[in-house]
């Protein structure tokens, strides 16, 4: 027998890694240390982290503290040899969290110790945000069926579950803890006359035959009695092979018509009772002749007088909606001809005073002439505009932004979708435009949301004229729209939108009293090329719109790979930097402010600094951004506030019993919980201090927002002695009106007018000028920058009360600013 070589192990191996690489599931191995060995692609992914940072780390400095708390349990089971599985919703160690389904499968060695497991995760988010979206979307049906009388069920076919709604329990008679037993024996309680009949309607509609399973039946109550059921339903899932998974509808109380319908059909004296007696609209039409018995409730559905109301087909066909005429006929004829075994139809007829009604008209032939043809007619008319206008309410909720009339998110995905299918059949690139009001926040904090609203309602009007009808312009929530634009032949016609939305845009928005100047900042991301999924599209398109804001805002930007390459490593470094704040890597310097008149250093501003172990000294033009961006400012501010109690305390014992610490404050650090500032003055307290041994250091922008909250925080902060400084004064709005208001106590101006001062230029006009005013207001003078004595002593001699710069000393830790204070005691005064 001829030998084959066998396939060398190493090939095997490298072709496993290569399918375990290409799963779209993360699979790792932990040992039984809770120590990383093995982690494929899709983990990396995921996680955006590398191989270096998870490989033989453990499991809890990888995903961190809270998700290790959530899947501990579950990973110990596995350690202890046990196959586990689990859904959990797992948060992020950078941010946000993924719903997740996990099987953990142990491995075994020779002798029956467990070596470790493996961890098999799949993401199923977006499945659980459809089901939470199905599941909202089906209350609000259900309450707008309800609402119309009927009663709702929900069928499994495979697993024979059934569940009904409180409407349809109370039909049956039976309260709604007494169900119980329905679901098992409906078909028994169906009358046996029926049930063949209503198993046949509804195998037709499951095998593809009919687009809705209808039936009516009869069906035993409680009590004993029979009730005429009318039953509709769809399948909304199927499975692989096309057969029913779940099926939806409704089961409508019918007896009155059926009763009325029956006592019609006997004889015409008790037509005439059964027509007084119910209240629905009946008829008994005569198909030959067209001539047409009505009850009074059909009359008064349609705002006529029954006395003087005389129907026909011609004059049914006159109220017909003309949309709906088409579909009415075809249903008429279609069971005339025996193509269907009901007439069964929705439709609308215009009343007297031309309102349009939504009719569901049911009707039967209960009587042929001697050649077999139908001669008479009998059903019934019921109003179902209420139910429609749910339906509509409902659909409209799911679909439509509230205050624009826009598009919302998920429809916009919905048409993004099928603009997508549409560009992979034609070809044609499809354009997305995420759009951001620029300062739009401002306009909402100071002129009130009710001004906001109404910006955004006619931003909206401005977007949906610069597109074509074929385009889709969604709001996707706050001041945030996003367009779709399918069969572009033309790459600068996109551009040719883009100029035109912000220039109607930057037109003045006239609201009230009110002349507002906003722009907008646009990302474009074009399919194919720069993604191929929606929600590639839309990231890119995200990522493309903050390259625009931070161009400069009023301008578009398309997505580039470099912009990829740019979010990765901003998340990545957000990732870091969480940890940076848990591993305690942060560090406060502190940087020395000279008092000109006697040369002392009287203050000193706290900086932020973080000494990466990997990539050195990270400056903070590149980190507070992101602290910004990821909400973790807060933390940070907090952090420096820490240490400067501690320092401060230090420093006005032994050295300088008023000195003093300035600490920067972000904006958005206002925006936190007031109760934050109010925690810094118990710290002040609970060390000893006077709230004078800090002042904070805010920009001209917050002094802008005139919101209540900031007004208060600064208020808070004034009144438990705690001082303001207005940083780099002079670069921005620079209103007077602000520094009396607010009372601010020092003014510190921008480096940019100090790093060129001569005796005889115009930034010494400038400083000159702050400086004076300053002093006229009562301020204290702060330079920042000072490099040169020549540039401190043209300040000291313009009156400037304080300085600080590279002259004086640069930033620095704690330890080595404390030395600089010894060397100054040890100076002769």
């Amino acid at each position: 027998m001829k030998k084959t070589n066998p396939r060398p192990f190493q090939e095997d191996q490298a072709q496993l890694l290569a399918l375990l690489n290409a799963l779209p599931m993360c699979v790792s191995f932990l040992d039984a240390q809770f120590r990383y060995q093995f982690i494929n692609q899709t983990y990396l992914s995921w996680f955006g982290l590398t191989s270096n940072e998870v490989l033989g780390r453990l499991l809890p400095e990888v995903i961190g503290a809270a998700a290790f708390e959530l899947v501990l349990p579950y990973v110990e089971q596995a350690l202890a040899g046990q196959n586990t599985s689990y859904q959990a919703h797992v948060p992020y160690l950078s941010g946000g969290a993924r719903d997740i389904n996990a099987q953990l499968i142990p491995v075994f060695s020779e002798n029956g110790t467990v070596l470790g497991c493996y961890a098999i995760l799949e993401d199923i988010t977006q499945k659980k945000y459809l089901e939470q979206i199905a599941r909202e979307q089906e209350q609000r049906w259900q309450h707008a069926l309800e609402s119309a009388g009927d009663g709702v069920w929900d069928w499994y076919p495979k697993t024979g579950v059934e569940i009904f709604s409180k409407r349809l329990k109370e039909i049956y008679g039976y309260e709604e803890d007494e169900i119980a037993d329905l679901s098992t024996e409906l078909d028994r309680r169906t009358h046996p006359d029926d049930i063949e009949q209503m198993r046949r309607d509804r195998q037709a509609h499951f095998d593809g035959n009919t687009p809705i399973y209808t039936n009516e039946h009869r069906v035993q109550c409680k009590d004993g009695l029979w009730k005429w059921i009318l039953t509709r339903g769809t399948v909304i899932e199927r499975d692989d092979e096309g057969k029913p998974v779940r099926v939806v509808g409704t089961h409508t109380d019918i007896s009155v018509r059926k009763h009325a319908e029956a006592a019609l059909s006997q004889s015409e004296g008790r037509l005439r009772m059964a027509l007084a007696a119910s209240q629905q609209g009946l008829f008994d039409s005569n198909l030959q002749t067209g001539v047409t018995i009505v009850n009074a409730e059909y009359a008064t559905m349609l705002g006529f007088d029954h006395a003087n109301f005389h129907e026909s087909n011609e004059a049914w066909l006159s109220r017909l909606h003309p949309e709906d005429k088409d579909t009415a006929l075809l249903a008429y004829h279609n069971y005339l001809n025996g193509k269907t075994s009901e007439y069964r139809v929705e439709f609308r007829q215009r009343k007297q005073n031309g309102e349009w009604i939504w009719i569901l008209s049911v009707g039967a032939i209960v009587e042929y002439d001697e050649k077999n043809l139908p001669l008479r007619m009998l059903g019934t008319h019921l109003d179902i505009t209420e139910r429609k206008k749910s339906e509509a309410l409902i659909w409209r909720q799911a679909n439509i932004d509230a205050l624009t009339g826009l598009p919302n998110r998920r429809m916009f995905n919905d048409r993004l979708e099928h603009d997508l299918q549409k560009s992979r059949r034609s070809g044609l690139p499809l354009a997305v435009f995420f759009i951001d009001l620029d300062h739009f926040k401002e306009v909402n904090d100071t002129l009130g949301h009710a001004i906001g609203d109404a910006l955004l309602v006619e931003a909206a009007h401005r977007l949906q004229a610069c597109v074509r009808a074929s385009d889709t312009v969604a709001r996707l929530g706050g001041d945030e729209f996003t367009v779709s634009l399918p069969d572009q032949h033309d790459p600068e016609h996109v551009e040719a939108i883009a100029q035109n939305i912000i220039a109607r845009m930057a037109e003045p928005f006239h609201l009230g009293n009110e002349e507002i100047f906003l722009s907008a900042s646009i990302g474009i991301t074009v399919y194919p090329n720069d993604a191929q999924s929606l929600e590639n599209l839309l990231k890119h398109a995200d990522q493309a719109m903050y390259a625009a804001k931070e161009s400069g805002r009023n301008r578009f930007s398309y997505f580039t790979s470099q912009l990829q390459t740019a979010a990765l490593a901003r998340m990545r470094l957000t990732s870091e930097l969480r940890s940076a704040i848990t591993e305690k890597q942060l560090e406060v310097h502190f940087q020395a402010i000279v008092n000109l008149a006697s040369g002392t250093i009287d203050k000193a501003e706290a900086l932020i600094r973080w000494p990466h172990p990997q990539l050195g000294m990270i400056s903070p033009v590149e980190f507070i951004p992101i602290a910004e961006s990821s909400g973790l400012i807060a933390q940070i501010g907090d952090f420096v506030f820490q240490q400067s109690l501690h320092w401060v305390k230090r420093w006005r014992t032994q050295y300088r019993g008023q000195f003093q610490i300035s600490i920067n404050q972000s904006p958005l650090e206002f925006q936190a919980d007031a109760a934050r500032y109010l925690g810094w003055v118990e710290q002040l307290q609970q060390q000893g201090l006077p709230g004078q041994a800090i002042f904070i250091e805010i920009t001209e922008g917050l002094l802008l927002d005139a919101s209540t909250k900031i007004s208060q925080k600064l208020w808070q902060l004034r009144d438990a002695g705690i001082q303001v400084a207005l940083d780099d004064f002079g670069t921005g709005y620079s209103s007077l009106s602000y520094l009396k208001k607010f009372d601010i106590d020092y003014l510190k101006i921008d480096q940019s007018f100090v790093r060129n001062l001569s005796s005889d230029d115009s930034d010494l006009a400038l400083s000159e000028a702050i400086i004076v005013m300053a002093h006229k207001l009562g301020l204290k003078v702060v330079a920042e920058g000072v490099e040169t004595s020549a540039q401190s002593e043209i300040l000291r001699a313009a009156g400037c009360d304080f300085a600080q710069g590279y002259l004086f000393a640069k930033p620095m830790p704690a330890e080595q600013f404390e030395l600089l204070l010894q060397r100054q005691q040890q100076q002769p005064t």
